[in-house]
């Protein structure tokens, strides 16, 4: 009766070995992509704000580098429709759906009905009951 057992146990922990795997893959990705755009917000917008402090206390920065930084943390602005399509598939998958430039060519195209009911929710429902959903 325990030899059923023993061999089932490394079945089992190779799949959840390989689930782990996986979900760490996802988890890693994730990582580096948030690093990516919380490192370029703070390239972009760091000095910017330091400046604007050392600007309110001692008036000493100079208006052509204040602009400068100011243009600087507008680039990064710039940059995060660059950077999501990059890094997350789910992302790129969603604009391409909506975006004609970026739609594959045997996607069918949204209509606006179909998008305006699904944003309003008054769509047809099925009539749902509590005891339906028990």
């Amino acid at each position: 009766l325990q030899v059923p057992c023993a061999l089932s146990q490394p079945a089992a922990g190779s799949e959840s070995r390989r689930f782990a795997n996986k979900h760490s893959k996802k988890a890693l990705k994730a990582s580096l992509t948030l690093g990516i755009l919380l490192g370029m917000f703070f390239v972009a917008w760091l000095p910017f704000f330091v400046t604007n402090v050392t600007q309110a206390v001692c008036g000493c920065v100079p208006a052509g580098f204040f602009d400068v930084l100011t243009w600087l943390g507008y680039c990064n602005s710039t940059m995060n429709p660059i950077i999501y399509p990059l890094f997350m598939r789910d992302f790129k998958r969603a604009m391409g759906k909506y975006l004609p430039c970026c739609r594959r060519s045997g996607e069918p195209r949204p209509s606006a009905i179909s998008l305006s009911m699904r944003n309003s929710n008054s769509g047809p429902r099925a009539a749902t009951s509590l005891k339906n959903v028990l």
